[in-house]
């Protein structure tokens, strides 16, 4: 197939999930709908070799240290600092997550399979490729497809689940309104705090502020990153090491907040990505998704199981409510702009005016943001670091 045939082609699957998953409000996520469709295309005789033909493939290889730096400009120390207990309970149910689906699972499906499951229940697409390129390593290729579907299937859990908590816990605050009428809105809980101390680069002049400009800074936290990894002899991985350069050269100014989209980039980025995850899909035939779907059932009901343990047990300590500790847990299921979404419906649905939805916003976006970038941005991503040695 020509590349621009090819590129088209799977544009077209992708603009298609978004427009599926807008009209249901996320309920059918754009990975769900594309997967579906690529899913059913190969059975129908797609080219198996599309998105390598797309060039996508070699552009997402390239891309994915600089995409994982980037993870890290999208949320300030000071914001984690001020959400510290946010911090500690979706760490936490990552945790779980990782126990409850190594041990029970191991047990039931074995050590592979529940090894590669764990970090996409608690991530998304970064935390798959890892896995996914592990079970190819390791001489799993069935393994990277089984890692793509639970990429896939998780948000059926975990969006039906959540707005349920989400709305419990807004009418439990609208109920007490009163405790929280003196608090003001913040306008975004990933908005840089400005009152950060500490060493801090000058801001860079208006006319370099280009793209060349942006993605060079990037690549070069990139390349840090793994030549730092490289160092420790990769003990810690090297996308790892990414995540934290970005936290930090954002921290100093010498990266800023969401580079990747101050340089016009991101939505090329995120497809390349999506094409490499999305690959795995070729080798799936009707045989191996109904083989692997006892598994991945089973996978995500550990996995919820082992957020609900861990967040009611942090969150009885740190005073947070059941529904409220559960639903920041939940968030590694979806991420971003599921925990913005899914907000934004609980609140609508029991605020009864612009004071109560003001209450209401201030005091669970800024927890569901900041949950959202702990699970899927940095948990996932140091779990899937660990368990792909276990495969």
């Amino acid at each position: 197939m020509e590349p621009i045939v090819a590129l088209t082609v799977v544009l077209v699957v992708f603009a298609l999930g978004d427009i599926v998953s807008a009209k249901t409000r996320a309920l059918l996520s754009m990975l769900f709908v594309s997967s579906i469709v690529l899913l059913i295309g190969f059975w129908l005789g797609l080219p198996k070799d599309i998105f390598q033909s797309s060039q996508l493939v070699g552009i997402g290889s390239v891309l994915i240290g600089l995409l994982i730096t980037h993870m890290g400009t999208l949320m300030g120390i000071q914001d984690l600092i001020k959400q510290w207990k946010t911090v500690i309970i979706a760490s936490g149910a990552v945790a779980g997550i990782g126990i409850f689906v190594l041990i029970p699972g191991s047990m039931i499906f074995g050590k592979q399979i529940a090894a590669v499951a764990a970090p996409p229940i608690a991530g998304g697409v970064v935390a798959a490729l890892m896995m996914s390129d592990a079970a190819k390593a390791s001489g799993y290729p069935e393994l990277a497809v089984f890692a793509t579907m639970l990429l896939v299937a998780q948000g059926f859990i975990g969006y039906p689940l959540s707005s349920i908590f989400l709305t419990k816990e807004a009418k439990r605050i609208k109920n007490n309104k009163g405790r929280y009428t003196g608090l003001q809105l913040e306008s975004s809980a990933a908005k840089v705090t400005n009152s950060r101390n500490g060493f801090k680069l000058p801001a860079m002049p208006k006319e370099f502020q280009t793209s060349s400009v942006y993605l060079a800074k990037l690549a070069l936290g990139a390349l840090a990153a793994i030549k730092i990894a490289a160092l420790f002899h990769n003990v810690i991985h090297p996308y790892v090491w990414a995540l934290f350069v970005g936290i930090a050269l954002r921290e100093i100014g010498f990266l800023e907040e969401d580079i990747f989209t101050k340089a016009n980039s991101f939505g090329i980025a995120m497809i390349s990505l999506l094409a490499i995850v999305m690959g795995n899909l070729s080798q799936a035939t009707p045989q191996m998704v109904l083989q692997y779907l006892y598994p991945l059932v089973g996978t995500l009901v550990l996995g919820v199981i082992g957020i609900v343990v861990f967040t009611f047990i942090l969150g009885r300590l740190l005073g947070y409510s059941f529904e409220m500790a559960a639903t920041i847990g939940l968030t590694a299921l979806y991420g971003f702009p599921g925990t913005y979404i899914l907000t934004q419906e609980a609140v609508k649905a029991v605020a009864e005016n612009e004071e109560e939805n003001q209450i209401i916003m201030n005091e669970i976006l800024p927890k569901m943001l900041v949950a959202g970038f702990v699970t899927v941005t940095i948990s996932s991503v140091v779990l899937a670091s660990i368990f792909v040695k276990f495969i």
